[in-house]
């Protein structure tokens, strides 16, 4: 055990996690042979195999399982150890790795890079866009440092900080523009297209038009806002987005815009990090960021 290195454990993290030589290997920035040799000297060490090769992928052996636990573990604490260290400065130097929900990042991360690189040029930024359980997975892990998503998430181990709400606008075809729009349970009679599942926008929606996982075989599913709205522009149906994305989403698809008589569908938005984590100061400055930019974008929108 003396002779594993934590450049090792990283390799070992990368390889568990790709499950593919290759990709690990890249993630790393270092050849494959090298990773391999890596892999291969830490379990001559241990005495024992921490994964089962295949002819296209590996995955981890029963005691590879464990070994994974704990590795994480380890690497987590030693990426708060560097954070501590960065703590004693005034402004948030270095890396920065920052999660952020699909329905967010399109709209607001190109403000939120700007305000945060006008703030502190020397910010190395890393940029994860992805699904809410898999940024929580991401946090736990000790590989993001925060995620910007929408509230709450009811995880005892994670802070979490609101910082702004928005409403839900309905997308229907540009011919509809003059209609009543329709209440919720006008909503659930339509055909509805939504995200598909794992993202929270869809839960939201669902949760507005009181629709269950007993969905109805009207409702289409999509991987993104865009692909949505260019299907109502279609005639295929009808679509809620956040009001963020409106600007974006609506300029090359013939569709309108209505908003409900109440109540209104909202989310709140908000950044989270682990409880744990030595740059929560830092983390709080760039929520304050976040939420000023949000400002900012929907000023931009209403001028």
């Amino acid at each position: 055990m003396a002779n594993l290195t934590l450049k090792q454990l990283r390799y070992f993290e990368a390889l568990s996690r790709h499950g593919h030589f290759g990709r690990a290997a890249d993630a790393c920035a270092i050849s494959q042979p090298a990773l391999s040799m890596q892999i291969k000297e830490m379990e001559e060490t241990l005495g024992t195999e921490l994964f089962e090769r295949g002819a296209r992928q590996v995955q981890l052996s029963n005691m590879g399982m464990e070994f994974a636990k704990r590795v994480r573990d380890i690497l987590r604490s030693v990426d708060e150890l560097e954070d501590l260290a960065r703590t004693s400065r005034d402004q948030l130097l270095g890396r920065l790795r920052i999660g952020v929900i699909p329905t967010i990042a399109p709209y607001l991360l190109p403000t939120i890079i700007s305000n945060l690189n006008r703030m502190n040029a020397g910010l190395d930024l890393h940029v994860r866009e992805t699904v809410t359980p898999k940024l929580l997975q991401e946090l736990a892990e000790g590989r993001l440092d925060t995620a910007i998503v929408a509230l709450p998430v009811s995880e005892p181990s994670l802070t979490e900080v609101a910082l702004f709400t928005e409403d839900f606008v309905l997308v229907r075809p540009s011919e509809d523009a003059d209609k009543p729009v329709p209440n919720r349970e006008m909503l659930r009679e339509m055909r509805l297209l939504l995200l598909e599942e794992g993202h929270c926008f869809r839960d939201q929606a669902l949760s507005f038009c009181n629709m269950h996982s007993a969905l109805p075989r009207e409702l289409l599913d999509g991987s993104a806002l865009t692909t949505l709205v260019q299907m109502v522009g279609a005639g295929i149906g009808v679509t809620l987005i956040p009001e963020m994305a409106v600007a974006v989403e609506t300029r090359s698809a013939p569709v309108s815009i209505a908003r409900f008589a109440g109540p209104q569908p909202s989310r709140t938005v908000g950044m989270i990090w682990r409880k744990t984590s030595p740059l929560a100061k830092q983390l709080l400055q760039i929520a304050e960021v976040v939420r000023q930019s949000a400002e900012i974008l929907r000023h931009s929108q209403t001028d």
